[in-house]
């Protein structure tokens, strides 16, 4: 019988090296790419979060200042903030009322609108800016609103 000697074969064992290293490179481009895209899922997820809230605040906004409007005197509000000693989120809201004939009501001139309409007699309009720091960078949401009293 005669022994085989397994010295004398070349060139198959290198081919299997090189096609594990490729194997080996492929996995872990796909796993960084993996990565990457997790991080930003997680960063786009919290911004729209935050962002939606800023949304829903801007309408609690505009609530509380016609509670404060309904409150106090005609043309004594103009400007209304918001800070919670428990809330990201700041907010500012900015008021112009608008009469027929504003001058007999209100004591300055830049903070209301002269209107011939009688529709929209009686109403204010809001400028509502919601901003917060949580997330990775600032998000700042504003509104325009118009409300009658």
């Amino acid at each position: 019988m005669q022994r085989k000697n397994s010295f004398l074969k070349k060139g198959r064992d290198g081919m299997a090296m090189i096609m594990a290293i490729a194997v080996i490179v492929i996995i872990a481009t796909i796993m960084a790419l993996s990565v990457s895209m997790t991080t930003q899922t997680t960063k786009r997820t919290v911004d729209i979060y935050l962002y939606e809230q800023s949304a829903l605040y801007a309408k609690s906004a505009v609530e509380l200042a016609l509670l404060e409007i309904a409150k106090n005197p005609p043309c004594s509000v103009t400007h209304y903030d918001t800070n919670f000693s428990n809330s990201i989120y700041d907010a500012n809201v900015t008021l112009r009322y608008i009469y027929t004939d504003a001058s007999t009501i209100c004591a300055t001139d830049n903070q209301y609108f002269d209107i011939t309409t009688p529709e929209q007699n009686g109403s204010v309009l809001m400028d509502i800016s919601i901003t917060t720091n949580a997330g990775t960078e600032p998000i700042r949401y504003f509104r325009r609103s118009i409300q009658k009293l």
